[in-house]
């Protein structure tokens, strides 16, 4: 993995392609509200506040993550808990931008 990478600034389409590639399970982070008002296809929605308690259910998954919400903010802070919990992830951003890159 470069540099630019490992700060966050490598090429995340080709992260995304690559994840889904593998399988990638897309959690979406926002409330249940605003996933029920638009989502990406066939994504789960785990809100941030509760996604810790959720850390032993995405082990179980045994793929890849791939994280999104509104703008990329939460999706940061969904993809460093889960990270430090030992689960392969990577921040989508917002999910309409994720969606567009599927």
């Amino acid at each position: 993995m470069g540099l630019l990478n490992m700060l966050g600034f490598g090429n995340k389409s080709n992260d995304v392609k690559e994840f889904i590639d593998n399988g990638a399970v897309i959690i979406d982070v926002r409330t249940y509200e605003e996933f029920a008002s638009g989502h990406i296809k066939g994504s789960k929605n785990i809100p941030l506040q509760i996604i810790s308690s959720k850390i032993n259910e995405i082990k179980k998954w045994n793929k890849p993550v791939i994280v999104c919400c509104r703008s990329g903010m939460r999706s940061a802070q969904a993809n460093s808990i889960l990270n430090q919990n030992g689960i392969q992830c990577i921040n989508g951003g917002s999910w309409n931008s994720l969606e567009s890159k599927l």
